[in-house]
């Protein structure tokens, strides 16, 4: 019988009975808690982890099925079995029409108890294995495959997708508001890790006298203040994904612990002696210059290397205006939601200062700019007037004509447009493309012709 980490919770307020289901399935390798009525029993099932139920149909208060009730709504994959008298058949095969697998009736066989739960147990399995599966595959199905037309996050997601499957660890770099966060949820949304949630660490808002407890956990006693012990983000993260986030700024006594991890995937909480071994796969971001700061003795060069066994750089957004109005649209239809707040889109002037403006602060500042925008918004389209003033004034000067004499050939003509548009974006191509409403392969072979 699979009885591996399997808790079964057994309901009677006949204390002889509880006593000896208790016994029965203890011997089985099951973990075995009792409860005397249904008032008390509701009270475990709501601290979750109970795989099977077993309870007797007749008690004071509340009986076996409301229980029944309850547990199906709090705890949908736990399966029961309801206990009965033989004057009560009928009630318990009703209890099956509720949601039972299946019932005993008293006197029971110590044979029959344990065919019940072990085709129970079989079927408590079977429902969560496919449960998992079906949360892989819609997992899979649904990460964002990053629409984007820059060739750069277009090499990035393939990128991604290659090593997502592998046991690597890897770095991302960036910006902060690149959306390095994002890329480290698709990877681990794309590995056989997928089922388990990923652990997140900001090792910059954890304080460094914190921030070893944090990773490694702690036990009683081993500080001023640890009462009990606590298991750290590694433990917690077994079998699943950990993302270290802000990596530069660990302090060189964790980068010990963190190597020895990379190197023999053991580590000792602190305040024991005892070692423990845990399956992570490690992904980390970094908005820093980690070759740098090994050059400065401020980051170990063996755990460098050690992170750095795949790399991933995510580009400043104004290196993929490209995507901007796509980006835009989306946050747009994110928050018009969020806000209940009918949007029709935004007016190409507005569009045209995003298109122009830096980004210093990447696709997060995109975001904040765009949600301000619908939130203020009073006739459903993002206007020039919407956006920040810091951002109109900020962009690149509007340039509301361009005098060119009568008679100017066609051929002059496009000329002309084409480098006052390029003065206009700084040599951007992309985004003159976008401004002259033609797409960079034309304007590319314009420009190639006039040359």
């Amino acid at each position: 019988m699979n009885s591996l980490s399997k808790k079964i919770l057994v309901v009677d307020d006949e204390i002889g009975i509880r006593q000896s289901l208790k016994k029965i399935l203890e011997k089985e390798g099951f973990e075995v808690v009792t409860a005397s009525n249904g008032e008390e029993a509701f009270k475990v099932i709501r601290g979750g982890d109970i795989d099977l139920l077993i309870s007797d149909i007749r008690m004071a208060g509340m009986d076996g099925l409301e229980l029944l009730k309850v547990c199906k709504s709090v705890s949908p994959y736990t399966e029961v079995i309801m206990i009965t008298g033989y004057a009560s058949v009928d009630t318990a095969v009703d209890s099956m029409k509720q949601g039972a697998y299946d019932y005993i009736t008293k006197p029971f066989k110590k044979a029959d108890i344990l065919k019940a739960v072990q085709k129970a147990i079989e079927k408590q399995i079977l429902t969560m294995d496919n449960v998992k599966m079906k949360e892989r595959i819609e997992a899979i199905e649904s990460t964002p495959l990053i629409e984007t037309a820059s060739p750069k996050m277009k090499k990035l997601v393939e990128t991604v997708h290659q090593v997502a499957p592998s046991q690597a660890t890897i770095l991302i770099m960036g910006g902060s508001g690149t959306g390095k966060e994002v890329i480290a949820d698709m990877i681990h949304k794309l590995s056989p890790r997928a089922e388990r949630p990923m652990v997140k660490v900001n090792c910059a808002a954890i304080p460094e006298t914190l921030i070893e407890s944090e990773l490694f956990g702690y036990e009683k006693g081993a500080f001023t203040g640890a009462a009990g012990r606590k298991e750290g983000r590694f433990e917690v993260a077994d079998k699943s994904s950990i993302f270290l986030d802000e990596i530069g700024e660990v302090p060189p006594a964790v980068q010990v612990k963190l190597l020895r991890i990379l190197q023999e995937e053991t580590f000792e909480r602190l305040g024991s002696n005892k070692t423990i071994k845990v399956d992570v796969r490690i992904i980390t971001a970094t908005n820093k210059d980690l070759s740098a700061m090994v050059k400065q003795g401020r980051f170990r060069e063996d755990l460098y290397w050690r992170l750095n066994v795949i790399s991933l750089q995510l580009p400043a957004l104004k290196d993929r205006r490209e995507d901007i109005p796509n980006l835009v649209q989306h946050f747009i239809n994110r928050f018009s939601h969020k806000n209940a707040k009918e949007m029709k889109g935004i007016e190409s002037k507005a569009m045209e200062i995003l298109l122009g403006y830096e980004w210093p602060g990447n696709v997060r500042e995109l975001e904040n700019v765009i949600e301000r925008s619908v939130v203020l918004d009073r006739d459903g389209i993002i206007g020039a007037d919407d956006l920040p003033s810091e951002l109109q004034s900020a962009s690149i000067p509007a340039m509301e004509s361009v005098t060119i004499p009568l008679g100017t050939p066609m051929e002059e003509v496009e000329r002309i447009l084409m480098e006052e548009t390029l003065k206009r974006t700084k040599g951007d191509k992309g985004l003159a493309s976008k401004l002259l409403g033609i797409s960079t392969r034309t304007l590319y072979r314009k420009m190639d012709k006039k040359e």
